[in-house]
């Protein structure tokens, strides 16, 4: 099985990005331990802090690999674009974040992007990754 991780804007600094909120881990060291969790995964990574780099990223792999975790960021709450990409390709993509985007701004209440998606995981940390994950791997989401 072969899952895309796709991070969008200031995921890269996770671990120093406000950790009350996001926690003190870097990504790739989650990553590190996802890879372990799963060995019979193939977990190809990306993070971009640019929409257009991320449609790209979705566009070449969408129709490869067995399903894109996406955590857009702040781009969740004002991207068609990205919308209209994941609808674009076959690959299921589940939705992610790190807090709970619900007991945050109202402005991050919306998602321009979840009604393109198998679906939406929030507010379990890092972990929200791993439930993901699970989704992929025991339901297949196609």
């Amino acid at each position: 099985m072969r899952i895309q991780i796709i991070n969008g804007p200031n995921i890269n600094l996770l671990g120093k990005r406000e950790p009350g909120i996001y926690g003190a881990v870097s990504f790739e060291s989650y990553l590190e331990d996802l890879c372990r969790m799963y060995p019979d995964v193939r977990f190809d990574y990306y993070q971009s802090n640019i929409e257009g780099e991320m449609i790209n990223k979705i566009h070449e792999v969408g129709f490869d690999c067995d399903g894109i975790i996406l955590n857009a960021g702040a781009y969740t709450h004002t991207s068609i674009a990205l919308q209209d990409a994941i609808r674009a390709v076959t690959a299921p993509v589940i939705e992610v974040h790190i807090s709970n985007v619900h007991k945050r701004e109202a402005f991050r209440h919306q998602s321009m992007i979840s009604g393109a998606c198998v679906g939406v995981i929030c507010g379990f940390g890092l972990d929200s990754y791993r439930l993901a994950v699970e989704a992929l791997y025991r339901n297949s989401c196609r």
